[in-house]
């Protein structure tokens, strides 16, 4: 009797407690579940490294490097080589923002001044032809903004634009002009920050507008689920070099 009692309490006490699993197994559970938990910080530092650190590029602007006004500012000017347009749309990603952008150089238009106004003005942007963020055309880009169907994005002047007397000797002038929107098929009204300035013999133009994707019957792009979501609205911008063209415009 003496020597099987001595035998039972020689056994390890976690033995003796119902429910209790064996000690390595434990060990092994938590070691797993330790794992995961690194696994799911590194993929979140990572996501946040990866949304913060992309390069956002600079809204916009007109050049720094320019050159003294030359000859009569009268007439037909026509979108010339190295204009480029696109958008900025702000994105979040598990808490992390960062912008995304598009940008096309298939831009196209004419201005027509008389005396010291803007007296008629439209541009074309080729939609088709947008990058995102340095990428080619993107299938989400195309679906949202009905591209298939829309190809073209269409901003025209809505009353003519005063220039002050500044803009024709070279100074560069800041001001509003009322336009309409035409995208995915749909025009709005729309309010154009602009800044213009005289360059030798041409013209540059730099301006952005807010567009409210839902005013011109935009969807957002899906594949974010509950980790990230772009925002309803976003910022058209462009940069315009102007050149003298022929034409009634």
């Amino acid at each position: 009797m003496t020597r099987q009692g001595n035998m039972q309490s020689s056994r390890p006490s976690g033995q003796d407690q119902p429910g209790a699993g064996p000690p390595r197994r434990r060990h092994w559970w938590r070691r797993i579940a330790g794992g995961v938990a690194a696994l799911v910080v590194v993929a979140v530092g990572g996501t946040g490294l990866a949304v913060t650190l992309t390069p956002e590029p600079a809204p916009l602007a007109l050049p720094k490097e320019v050159a003294g006004p030359s000859g009569p500012l009268d007439g037909t000017w026509r979108v010339g080589t190295g204009s480029v347009a696109g958008f900025r749309i702000r994105e979040t990603v598990i808490g992390f923002s960062n912008d995304v952008t598009g940008r096309t150089g298939d831009v196209s238009g004419t201005v027509v001044l008389a005396g010291s106004q803007v007296s008629r003005a439209v541009f074309q942007v080729s939609l088709t032809t947008i990058a995102v963020d340095g990428k080619a055309r993107q299938p989400q880009l195309v679906q949202s903004l009905g591209v298939t169907l829309h190809p073209d994005a269409t901003l025209t002047l809505a009353r003519p634009l005063r220039l002050p007397s500044a803009f024709s000797t070279g100074g560069v002038v800041t001001t509003t002009a009322m336009a309409t929107l035409t995208l995915n098929g749909v025009t709005r009204p729309v309010t154009v920050s602009l800044s213009a300035r005289r360059d030798g013999v041409a013209i540059d133009a730099a301006g952005s507008l807010p567009v409210s994707f839902a005013s011109f019957g935009i969807s957002g792009p899906g594949g974010y689920g509950a980790f990230g979501a772009l925002a309803s609205n976003g910022t058209a911008e462009f940069m315009l070099i102007l050149r003298p063209g022929s034409g009634d415009g």
